[in-house]
């Protein structure tokens, strides 16, 4: 089966960084794209970073310049380094895992990300 686990979430004051960590289990890592989304409260669950299993990387508007997603097939893991982070940031941020031509999409539980003076 198929385990998401995210780490790297806490409070962080306007203009901090964060690295979020997303360690896979239960599948063959290299092969899937994998993704960095978010969800604040009241609002839609939303794309911030995607990286596929050859390596193209795409960004939200408000995410491109300020955070980096990588992976590390050999650690089984994908990251997202924070910077510059704003209150608008804040939100739970999830993980997923996407095999290409196939359904469904795996997801994490969640890590809690707030940005607050």
């Amino acid at each position: 089966q198929v385990q998401l686990v995210e780490s790297g979430g806490g409070m962080v004051q306007p203009g901090g960084s964060l690295r979020l960590s997303c360690a896979a289990s239960g599948m063959t890592f290299r092969l899937y794209a994998m993704g960095w989304y978010r969800q604040a409260p009241g609002k839609e669950r939303e794309l911030v970073a995607r990286i596929t299993e050859l390596g193209r990387i795409v960004y939200a508007g408000s995410a491109k310049g300020r955070f980096t997603i990588s992976r590390d097939n050999a650690k089984n893991t994908v990251y997202l380094q924070m910077n510059s982070l704003k209150p608008e940031d804040t939100a739970v941020y999830y993980c997923n895992a996407d095999l290409p031509g196939r359904d469904p999409d795996y997801w994490g539980q969640g890590t809690q990300v707030t940005v607050s003076s």
